[in-house]
């Protein structure tokens, strides 16, 4: 029986992959059960089901190929489940009810677990005239909305997290709207935000030109382009959102730039998909495949790589004929096109066992001759399944073959795909794969670097209790095996540590030899400055990236986890007194709440709410710190009984907050932002959503008459802090899944480290 190379990967598997009954208890019994049930499952639609179930079982085996998450939790189980991954919905109509019906179909896909992506562009904009109603438009942002509601409402239903990619050319009329969207935290939070830039575009730029932002041939604004650029660029920059796609690159390398155009992609990016499109994932394990790893003679061989390859091209593509679809628009897409994507993961881990630091110029050359490799086999293996099963329906080989990813293809692989035809119109993908990657034993994800040697991770026990383990990453623990105590050598570098440039390089090497596209974050400093920031963006695509994500930790997008084993301080903080950290000169942050002294001023406020018959006296209680007033306690009282529990609950989860220290403003945008569906109020003329809003804008209004926000809609919108908490060390977000505070920007997804749990679902 397989020995998991660490607790964490045997408790993903049990929770994430392993197939039970529906009271809980197992139905595969050791995770070999899990290979065999997907290799017996894969290998039923071929002639000889025996042999290719064994050959499948091989490629599983040891972890050497892992196949994406929804197809090791769903294959062979019977349910009612889609093995593809993420989806590009069908293209938008300018028109209410052909908006509402693609509504629909998104909601039916993120229904079954599929994430999805959105091009907004074929939405008027706002304030274009809506002919036969004397209307205005209200516009894309207003639509992205609703979908968000509906992804909301689908999440909270109780189905897998949905996840969704909404994009919109650089030359809409709304673009500027949607660049600042993600300024305000509380809106569009289930979605991902990307903007298509155009080669135009970037001519424009670069040559400092006026840009005309343009629907159905009307020109709606002049702005100039460097201003456009830059207001992309600080955005991203302040919250790590709107992400950059280079659309022309993409569809001018397009094997099937003759029969579809894309706009939009899956997600976390990696898959740049036609309407309808999906994609299937699955990933090779460098870290397995390393021989005499740490040794003179550390090497993958490239023979033992190409024959995995193969066999994993041929249970991908067979994925396609197994996978149930949500709507039958995708199915006849998938079966048209037989996209699959496949890619890599440990790669990080692999080029520490052979001595080299990630982002050199020898990692980024071993990385680009590994990708060619696979690449080569993946198209070499597909065309030879094209003879034995019969090549994707809208092969045409001339077009196909003059396409900027193929005329960079060897002369027997194009000879080969022009004799045989081809199965799978694209090939190769770098998605996320930091849930499969623990699963097998904490490997590097993708081609990111490797995030932390380790970190201690805490698990909740049946009795509530919580155990700390610590988690190795697995080429770290591999030397630690082999040679102890020794310090790491100089080549073991990480996420944090690397300068934006080798990310880039690394990016820019893989993507060479990919034909889809790539998930990866650049981490930026974050005091960086602008001009640099922007050059991250110049430089992937003067490299040839098909785009650009960056993560730099500041106070809106908050900080990473921090990767130092031996610091009790949080990232970006100095150690105080009496276990305060102070972050920022005057804002001070408590590790614990202050003890409350014996008196206190405060105020009380009177509010009447109309469905009531007695008011409500809301009683703010101040402290003094540093000369400054801050809230520190809140009490209500009424003689309406009605809430008397949830009330008391409010007030002293509130009073917890303020006593936790910092900018606690936050509180009242959020309590602002609750709409009761039984609907609001009218009070003072103004429209009051809920009566907890009706609170907030209470302790609003005394926040600013003790000084501590200047004014109204001043505050915060989220909570500074939330990232990294000084309680037990450093702290990361805290995950929405399991509640540990492990949270860490990987592969352009806020990914969970103690669960696997992933923003892009």
């Amino acid at each position: 029986m397989t020995r998991f190379a660490a607790p964490i990967a045997e408790q993903i598997w049990d929770m994430k992959y392993r197939f039970k009954h529906a009271d809980g208890s197992p139905i595969d019994q050791t995770v070999e059960d899990t290979w065999r049930r997907i290799a017996r499952d894969l290998a039923r639609v071929e002639s000889d089901p025996a042999t290719w179930e064994g050959r499948f079982y091989d490629a599983l085996e040891d972890f050497k190929f892992l196949p994406a998450g929804r197809i090791t939790a769903g294959a062979g189980t019977a349910r009612q489940v889609t093995l593809f991954n993420c989806f590009v919905m069908g293209t938008i109509p300018d028109s209410l009810s052909g908006i509402f019906e693609m509504l629909k179909e998104a909601a039916l896909t993120m229904q079954q677990g599929g994430g999805i992506g959105y091009d907004f562009t074929t939405i008027r904009p706002k304030g274009a005239a809506v002919s036969g109603v004397a209307a205005d438009a209200s516009g894309p942002l207003s639509f992205m909305d609703v979908w968000d509601a509906m992804c909301r409402t689908i999440m909270s239903a109780g189905s897998r997290r949905g996840a969704m990619m909404a994009t919109m050319r650089c030359d809409h009329p709304d673009i500027e709207d949607f660049i600042s969207a993600k300024a305000d935290s509380a809106r569009l939070r289930m979605f991902n935000l990307s903007v298509l830039v155009t080669d135009p575009f970037l001519d424009a730029v670069k040559a400092d030109a006026a840009w005309d932002l343009v629907f159905d041939g009307k020109v709606y604004h002049t702005v100039k382009a460097r201003d456009l650029w830059n207001r992309i660029m600080q955005a991203t920059y302040d919250y790590a959102e709107p992400g950059v796609i280079f659309i022309d690159r993409i569809n001018a390398a397009n094997n099937l730039h003759y029969c579809e155009t894309i706009s939009a992609t899956n997600p976390c990016g990696e898959q740049p998909l036609p309407p309808y499109g999906a994609c299937l994932l699955g990933s090779i394990n460098l870290a397995r495949l390393v021989t005499d790893p740490f040794g003179a003679t550390a090497a993958i061989d490239d023979t033992a790589l190409q024959d995995l390859v193969a066999t994993a091209i041929r249970m991908m593509d067979n994925v396609v004929d197994v996978s149930k679809f949500p709507l039958p628009e995708q199915a006849a897409e998938a079966q048209a096109k037989r996209r699959i994507g496949l890619g890599v993961t440990g790669l990080a881990d692999a080029l520490l066992m052979m001595g080299l630091r990630y982002g050199s110029d020898v990692a980024v050359a071993q990385t680009e001759a590994w990708m060619k490799s696979i690449a080569r086999a993946a198209y070499l293996a597909s065309a030879d399944l094209a003879q034995e099963k019969g090549a994707f329906p809208l092969f045409d080989a001339e077009p196909y073959l003059a396409s900027g990813n193929m005329t960079q293809m060897d002369d027997d692989v194009r000879t080969a795909i022009r004799e045989k035809g081809i199965r799978n119109a694209l090939l190769t993908s770098i998605a996320p794969t930091g849930t499969i990657s623990l699963f097998a034993g904490n490997v590097s994800s993708g081609i990111e670097p490797v995030f932390a040697y380790a970190y201690t991770r805490k698990v909740l026990q049946n009795d509530g209790s919580r155990t700390e383990e610590e988690v190795v990453d697995y080429a770290v623990q591999m030397w630690r095996d082999k040679f102890g105590d020794r310090e790491l050598p100089d080549y073991f570098v990480n996420a944090q540590t690397l300068p934006p440039e080798d990310h880039v390089k690394m990016q820019a090497a893989a993507q060479t030899w990919v034909d889809s596209s790539i998930s990866k974050t650049i981490n930026c400093p974050e005091d960086i400055s602008f001009e640099a920031f922007k050059d991250v963006y110049m430089q992937a695509w003067d490299l040839g990236c098909k785009g650009c994500t960056t993560y730099r930790p500041n106070d809106v997008t908050g900080s990473v986890l921090s990767v130092s084993e031996s610091t009790d301080t949080a990232p970006g903080e100095q150690p105080g007194q009496d276990g305060t950290s102070i972050a920022g000169g005057e804002v001070i942050y408590m590790s614990e709440p202050l003890d409350r002294p014996k008196s206190l001023e405060g105020q009380t406020y009177k509010l009447k709410w109309p469905d009531s018959e007695h008011a409500i006296y809301l009683t703010i209680n101040d402290i003094v710190i540093g000369d400054r007033r801050r809230p520190f306690e809140v009490f209500i009282n009424s003689k309406n009984m009605e809430h008397f529990a949830w009330t008391v609950a409010l007030t002293r989860m509130i009073s917890a907050v303020f006593r936790r220290g910092g900018d606690v403003s936050f509180v009242v945008e959020e309590l602002k932002a609750v709409f009761d569906p039984r609907g609001g109020a009218w009070i003072k003329g103004r429209y009051i959503p809920s009566i907890l809003a009706a609170i907030g804008g209470v302790i609003e209004r005394h926040m600013i008459a003790i000084g501590f926000i200047e004014g109204e809609g001043l505050g915060l919108k989220s909570d500074p802090k939330a990232a990294v908490v000084n309680l037990d060390g450093p702290r990361g977000n805290a995950c929405p899944s399991c509640g540990q505070f492990d949270m860490r920007m990987v592969e352009g997804c806020m990914t969970c480290a103690s669960c696997g749990y992933s923003k892009c679902g």
